[in-house]
This record gives structure tokens, sequence and C-alpha cells, in this order.
């Protein structure tokens, strides 16, 4: 399996692919059949687990913890992943509606809880899950300085900034910002062209991709777009001999900002095809191909 190392702090590297766990509850495995799932992914050479503390009603890192409780020294051999910053109504909190708390004592509070969920001594690298308008960066970037100092988290980044968001935390961070988790697919690929990816590329901060398959809905959905891309994809596997799913994330892997796909899948089969991406390329024009069917036009 490919890595990505980062050019920032080149203690840190993931793996090419990331394997996300936002469904881990919707997939009903006991903790043993986790496990198993988690043994297999790793042999596939993906070593980069993505969660956030909210994920699967706030469960999600507790089921990851209950599966790693049983076989402990999967831990050494992973990249743990989580985010913070949001908080959502629900049964266990007295939240009177969604919203966003960057505090120091909220996002401190988060990640101690996420660590003690997995029963896990640190995070590899914790993002901050949105951009808050009240967002204190003087206050927040404190608080990651000092969980990075205490030993709690080993490197941050954010989530779904933009370019001057990421700046301005980063205007008073000490530690790097490595990682950017954005949505970007075939039908999302305004990341492309807003400067965010430009971004990443200049500061070399990695690009994690979010629902790199646009939630299901490239293969799925009745849009105008999404039917485009998918005759436009149906083409192009017979011509090259790939997968649909293989295409599309090859098409995003060929970007030069070194995009990490994040994948939703508990299927053991589809992970191994989405692997097997990696060792494919897309010709140039095809890739402006799948570009035009996406926007609907030609480039300028």
């Amino acid at each position: 399996m490919q890595r990505i190392n980062s050019s920032i702090d080149q203690t840190f590297s993931m793996s090419r692919i990331a394997m996300g766990l936002w469904r881990l509850a919707d997939w009903n495995y006991t903790p043993q059949q986790t496990v198993e799932l988690l043994e297999r992914v790793l042999e596939l050479g993906i070593t980069t687990f993505d969660l956030a503390d909210i994920y699967c009603d706030y469960r999600c890192e507790q089921l990851f913890g209950e599966a790693l409780k049983l076989k402990p020294q999967l831990r050494g051999e992973m990249e743990i992943v989580s985010k913070c910053g949001i908080k959502l109504m629900g049964e266990n909190n007295n939240y009177a509606l969604n919203h966003y708390d960057t505090s120091a004592a909220h996002v401190t509070a988060a990640a101690e809880s996420s660590l003690s969920k997995m029963g896990i001594e640190c995070l590899d690298l914790l993002l901050i899950h949105r951009p808050d308008p009240l967002m204190d960066a003087e206050v927040l970037a404190e608080a990651l300085d000092k969980l990075i100092t205490e030993g709690k988290v080993r490197a941050v980044g954010v989530s779904n900034f933009l370019p001057h968001q990421t700046q301005l935390l980063q205007s008073r961070l000490s530690a790097p910002l490595l990682v950017n988790q954005i949505e970007v697919s075939l039908l999302h690929s305004t990341p492309m062209f807003d400067g965010q990816l430009d971004y990443c590329q200049r500061e070399r901060v990695i690009p994690m991709a979010w629902s790199p398959f646009a939630g299901g809905a490239l293969f799925t959905d009745d849009s105008e777009a999404a039917r485009r891309v998918q005759t436009c994809l149906e083409e192009l596997s017979q011509e090259l001999r790939m997968e649909a799913q293989q295409l599309a994330l090859a098409w995003l892997l060929r970007h030069p900002a070194n995009l990490v796909p994040v994948l939703g899948s508990g299927k053991i089969d589809r992970l191994r095809m989405s692997v097997a991406a990696l060792g494919m390329e897309i010709p140039r024009e095809a890739w402006f191909r799948l570009l035009r069917a996406a926007r609907g036009r030609d480039v300028d």
C-alpha cells in the first residue's frame, strides 16, 4: 500500500486510502466481528482509520474501542484520526440545538473523551470538524498545542476549512496543521477550482477526501450530472478495463494534491477493489472526459 508522508512533519504519515467508520454502528457487528474487519482492512494495507466524536450518535469511538480492547496489539499498526467541535442534540446530552463549539474546554474534553472511549493513550490526528464562526483562534490554538505537549494528540488538522480559515488558526498555532479533510468527488469537484487544493499543495497540507463517491450518488443518483458521469464511467470502464468504482477513485488519486480518499464501506471485496485502483492511472484525456461529464461542459 502506498503511503503519504507529511512534508511538514517527517514523523507523520498515513495510508494512501483511509477507512471511514462513520457507519460502524449501522453494520451491527459484535466486537469480535469488528476485530476481524479491522484485521482484514489492515491486511489490505489500509492503516488510517477515520472517526469523530459525534459519529453513530456518539457511539462510534466506543464501538471501535471495544474491538481494540479484544486485540490491543492492533493499535500499533494504525493511525487513528478523530474529529471534534460539533455538538449534536441527542438522548445523552441537553443541547437545545446542534451547534459548533471550539472552546478550549470543549475541545480538550472531547479529545480526552475520545481517548477514554477508545482505550488509547494518544490520537494520531485530531481534526477540528467544522469552521466555527465563534472560533477564537488564539484560545483554540493554545488548547491544541497543549494536547500535543501533554502527549494526548500526536498531530492536528482541520476539516471542511477554507484556506483563509486554515490560515487564521495556523497563524496562532505552534504546531503545523497537517491535514484538511474536505468533500471531493466527481460530483463535487469544487475544491479543485476554489483554491482549497491549491492551498493544500502550496502549504503541503494532506487533503483527505470524504464522500469520494458522493455518498453513493455517483452510481445511483438520477440527477442530470450523475447520469452523465455514470455514462462516462461505463464507457471508460470498457475502454480502460477498470471498474467504475476504481475509475472514480483513480480520478481523485490522479490529482497532484495527493488526495487521501476516505472509504466508508465495511465490505472487504469493495475495499480490495478500491485498493487495486492505487496501481491504475487514468490517461489525461480520460481524466478530462470525466471532468466534462461531471461539469456538463468542456474546459474553456
